[in-house]
């Protein structure tokens, strides 16, 4: 991107009308005079877990702007049965439909990791958006990573083993909350990858022994990065290179 106005700036430097701090990372690449026309319309939330932001064809009232914490896209079958196709942390957006003149998805997004951010309505997001053409590529330019994570997860659950694919989720997760100690439990875990708890707790197991992980009450502890990334399948990197490629990491 370029122009005059554009600047990528720091997390704080940016806040809402009533002084919150902006951290999300789309907020702050956004150029200067494109996020004035936002900011008298960005509300400071806080997004506690278990928290719904969007289900699955309903209207997209809200876009959300995740400062810290992580938001989970869940497909829910007819039979109740789940598993997660995506993730979003403060490098990216709720509401990704919006920008590309959607305003419906297929999916629940839900606060898996509790945190903070800011929300725009939907209507008032598509108004900024004509008067904001690098807002546009921007947000356009993240709903496209979206779709390239979904078909590499879609990937991932069919042809990885549970330990790659576990590895794989933790190094997302990770990367989005930015802590070592993942808040997080087996029940959780193997809700979002679509199997048993058993079969999680097996691999988690063998990712401990090999002190990769450890567990502590209620969350799971990142203890060697590097031997993590070993185990995961290529579907991390992938990703990632993704992320990099468009500048949004």
């Amino acid at each position: 991107m370029s122009g005059k106005n554009f600047r990528v700036v720091q997390a704080g430097e940016r806040t809402n009308v009533d002084g919150k701090p902006v951290s999300n990372k789309v907020l702050l690449a956004t150029p200067d005079n494109e996020y004035q026309l936002m900011r008298p319309d960005l509300m400071y939330v806080d997004l506690p877990d278990r928290l719904s932001l969007h289900e699955a064809t309903q209207t997209i009232e809200f876009v959300y702007f995740p400062n810290r914490g992580m938001v989970s896209q869940v497909v829910v079958t007819k039979d109740g049965r789940t598993v997660e196709v995506g993730v979003v942390g403060n490098e990216g957006y709720v509401g990704a439909g919006l920008a590309v003149g959607l305003s419906r998805s297929s999916v629940r997004e839900i606060v898996q990791i509790a945190g903070d951010g800011f929300r725009i309505v939907g209507n008032a997001l598509e108004r900024i958006l004509r008067s904001a053409p690098q807002l546009q590529m921007i947000l356009s330019r993240h709903t496209g990573l979206q779709g390239m994570q979904v078909a590499q997860t879609a990937a991932c659950n069919r042809l990885h083993d549970i330990q790659q694919r576990l590895s794989r989720w933790l190094l997302m997760t990770q990367d989005r909350v930015d802590s070592g100690v993942l808040p997080i439990t087996h029940d959780f875990i193997a809700t979002m990858m679509g199997t048993d708890r058993s079969t999680v707790s097996l691999a988690a197991a063998a990712l401990q022994k090999k002190a990769i992980i450890e567990y502590v009450r209620g969350a799971v502890k990142v203890v060697n990065r590097r031997k993590l990334e070993k185990s995961a399948c290529e579907c991390y990197n992938v990703i990632r290179q993704f992320e990099d490629d468009l500048g949004l990491r």
